[in-house]
């Protein structure tokens, strides 16, 4: 799950070599009928988006954000996956209708963002980091910066 994230990094880092940057990506996972994991992406349509929400329906989603922090002068990289579970409320095909057109979530990974009318849509939401969600873990960022040596706060 680093590899995007990482290689998003490496691109600006080598733009900035004097700098710390970080990288992230989210993929969201769902298991399917025969326990296979099945990655629902960044939904581009409507269509898409009303297809991963009801394949979401009743079930819970792995929300996998990886981060990488990297230094451009001497590519040293630190790196991690969060793992955020969102088990979806049992969805009718009106309310996901309805929050689609309204929310428009199609550049987030499984038709899904949190931080706005998307809360309506669970029945739990299991996580360390309540900002890993939106696509950045906050927390355990912060102690990655200060690893490297930013004093926060």
């Amino acid at each position: 799950m680093t590899r995007l994230s990482l290689a998003k990094a490496r691109a600006v880092a080598s733009r900035h070599p004097d700098s710390w940057v970080i990288g992230s990506d989210q993929a969201a996972v769902l298991l399917d009928a025969f326990q296979q994991q099945r990655i629902l992406g960044k939904p581009g349509t409507q269509a898409r988006c009303i297809e991963q929400l009801r394949s979401c329906s009743g079930r819970t989603v792995a929300y996998l954000t990886g981060v990488a922090v990297v230094q451009g002068s001497d590519g040293r990289a630190f790196e991690f996956v969060d793992t955020t579970r969102v088990t979806f409320r049992t969805l009718d095909e009106s309310t996901i209708e309805r929050y689609v057109v309204r929310e428009s979530p199609l550049d987030c990974a499984g038709g899904f963002k949190s931080e706005g009318l998307g809360i309506s849509l669970c029945a739990s939401i299991d996580s360390d980091d309540p900002s890993a969600l939106i696509g950045l873990p906050l927390i355990r960022l912060c102690e990655v910066l200060r690893r490297v040596g930013f004093p926060i706060p």
